[in-house]
């Protein structure tokens, strides 16, 4: 504590140096930004952008050691920036997951892939389960379109990465999981 207050105390203002305390997230934490997936708290920066000072979440996604993103800590809320998921919730993504009664698609490819990229996009790991279980079954069906194919790599991703955290075991035991889950 005492290294954070004095890092931020070099920063700038006593005032800034409070209001960080006040932040919902802290450097090290790990959160998850909607459709990139885990990413850890590297930084909260303070710059000044056209005149005025705003401070940032300096995110690292995680397994994209290179790519960095910059969030206002003001626009959280608007991003869908959370916490990663909790036991409670990783029961519930099991239990969608488990579920066989999809209900019968008739719609094209790109209008499922339309529906599904809305779903991703909302960062909600219930979406993401939904997703990844629909096209895990409907690919037991049938052979899925490419851009299909890639959607469900990017839900199984983001899943998997969440859900080993969550569970603090290996993204390998979570694959394991999930095959045996969709073993037919």
């Amino acid at each position: 504590m005492a290294k954070r207050t004095s890092t931020l105390r070099n920063q700038g203002s006593r005032t800034w140096c409070q209001s960080v305390m006040n932040l919902p997230f802290k450097k090290g934490e790990k959160v998850v930004y909607p459709a990139h997936g885990v990413a850890v708290i590297d930084d909260i920066q303070s710059r000044v952008i056209s005149g005025t000072e705003r401070r940032f979440y300096m995110l690292r996604i995680l397994g994209t050691e290179k790519m960095t993103i910059m969030i206002p800590t003001e626009n959280v809320d608007a991003v869908g920036l959370r916490r990663v998921i909790g036991k409670d919730t990783v029961t519930k993504i099991y239990k969608i997951l488990r579920q066989r009664k999809v209900e019968a698609d008739s719609q094209t490819w790109n209008r499922r892939y339309r529906e599904y990229t809305e779903k991703i996009k909302t960062g909600s790991p219930l979406e993401i389960a939904k997703v990844l279980r629909d096209l895990l079954v409907l690919k037991g069906d049938k052979e899925l379109s490419f851009g299909e194919r890639k959607m469900l790599d990017t839900a199984r991703s983001l899943l998997v990465k969440e859900l080993s955290i969550a569970k603090a075991h290996p993204e390998e035991k979570i694959m394991e999981e999930l095959k045996t889950i969709f073993a037919n």
